[in-house]
Order: structure tokens, then sequence, then C-alpha cells
């Protein structure tokens, strides 16, 4: 089976420097697509389910660990990084994947080798949600300060104030974050990533790349018969889908 990549950096020379060093060392390896920004990897990956997608670590929009925490593919990860020791540390210790700026033959080439022998024995890619999402919030520059109790959010004309813990559960619609409470649906212009890192990390469990819910509105959950999770709410027919990544979090339940 042909080998598939997608590379996502937002600097376009970066991007042809490892598409120029695969084709010299993993001739066979087909690139599907590029992409200058998280969100436009997330939606390369979900449409083209590569082997491999490498990830820019910073980019615009969604970070290469926060691409990877949605991925509902079987896509491997390697991570391109500018050289961050914890996060370096973190991914020796977890066996991660990565390449570190400017990427060289060596270093590509080992990457490539493991990648090829994982391939060929098909073993599972690793489980690592929990590890990226550490690696979000600390790569971030989160901050340790009183979670965010209310958000200004606008319904039409009108804007609220609503408490956040009335919110059942927050919702990444292209440029804004829809709040979805029992009163119906608010917007506010901040990014779900942003968002993430003001709440209270105990209640607020983010579910998917596209949506943080309110633990304390969650009834229960449910499977479908592919498999599928989906978390109930307490007084609403909605049900949210759990990426693969974040199913872990519902083991006990």
């Amino acid at each position: 089976m042909t080998p598939t990549a997608v590379i996502a950096d937002d600097e376009e020379h970066l991007r042809a420097h490892l598409r120029a060093k695969l084709a010299r060392l993993w001739p066979e390896m087909q690139v599907l697509a590029e992409a200058s920004n998280g969100l436009q990897a997330a939606q390369a990956i979900a449409r083209l389910s590569p082997s491999v997608a490498f990830l820019d670590i910073k980019m615009p929009g969604l970070s290469g660990l926060e691409v990877a925490q949605g991925l509902e593919t079987d896509t491997r990860v390697v991570f391109v990084t500018a050289y961050d020791q914890y996060a370096l540390e973190a991914f020796e210790r977890e066996a991660v994947d990565y390449l570190v700026k400017p990427v060289t033959d060596e270093r590509l080439g080992r990457s490539v080798e493991r990648l090829r022998k994982a391939f060929d024995e098909a073993a599972p890619a690793p489980e690592l949600a929990r590890l990226l999402s550490q690696l979000t919030r600390r790569l971030g520059g989160a901050k340790e300060s009183e979670p965010l109790r209310w958000v200004r959010a606008s319904r039409g004309d009108t804007t609220s104030h609503v408490p956040v813990q009335d919110v059942l559960y927050f919702q990444s619609d292209d440029k804004y974050t829809v709040v979805n409470t029992r009163d119906g649906e608010h917007l506010i212009r901040t990014p779900l990533a942003e968002l993430a890192d003001s709440l209270d990390a105990e209640w607020f469990w983010q579910i998917h790349r596209s949506t943080i819910v309110n633990m304390n509105h969650v009834a229960g959950t449910r499977r479908d018969g592919a498999g599928r999770l989906f978390v109930l709410l307490h007084g609403s027919a909605d049900e949210l889908p759990v990426s693969r990544a974040y199913m872990y979090r519902f083991r006990q339940m």
C-alpha cells in the first residue's frame, strides 16, 4: 500500500524543505496535501486519511497538538518543532515521533525507518490524548488563575452575561464559538482553544476538537452500532460525539 502524507506548517519554504527531503528519503511516499494552518490541516486529514501527518506544533488557528487531539483517522503523527525542551522530553518519554527545525536528513531518516516498521507490522498508533492535552496547555502558556465565571455572549442584537455554570457545552463554529445553554444559543468571538485555558478543567472536558462539555450537565453516554460514543445531557436532546482521542475519559461511565 502506498504511504501518503499531509504536511502542515505555516511557513511555505519549510513545507517545501520537508517535501523535498521526503522525496529523497522516502520516494514512494505520496504527499496528498499541504496546509498553512491548523484548521486546514485538520480538514485535509479528515478528508484524505493520510498514513502520516507532519504537523508543525505552533500554527495559526489550531496548534499541531490540537490537530492531533482531534484526529478521527488512523493517521500517525510526526510533530515538527522549533525546539522546546519540555516538549522534547515528553515526546521521548512517550516514544512520540518528532522533528526539530531545521529538519536534517539524519533525523528524518530515523523517523522514516520507524514509520516504515510500524506500517509493516501494522502497529496501532499510540494513545496520547493525555500527553497532548498537557502539552497543549503547557506550550500555549496557560496561566494559573481563577477559572472563568461568566462569558459576555450575544444573541441577535442582545448581549448578555452568561454564567459559565449554566453553559451545557461550547462548540466552535467558523469564526465564533457557540455557547449552548438551556435558554438557547449565544455567540462569542473567543476561539475554543483560547477559551479552554480559561475554564475549570475539572468540570469542562474537551470531548472533540470542536466541543467542550460541562460535566455538571452530563447525564450519561451512548454507543451506536459502529462503536461511536456520544455524550447525553440533562434536559437536552443534543447528543455530542466524542472523538477517539477523548474516549478514555468516559471508560468509567
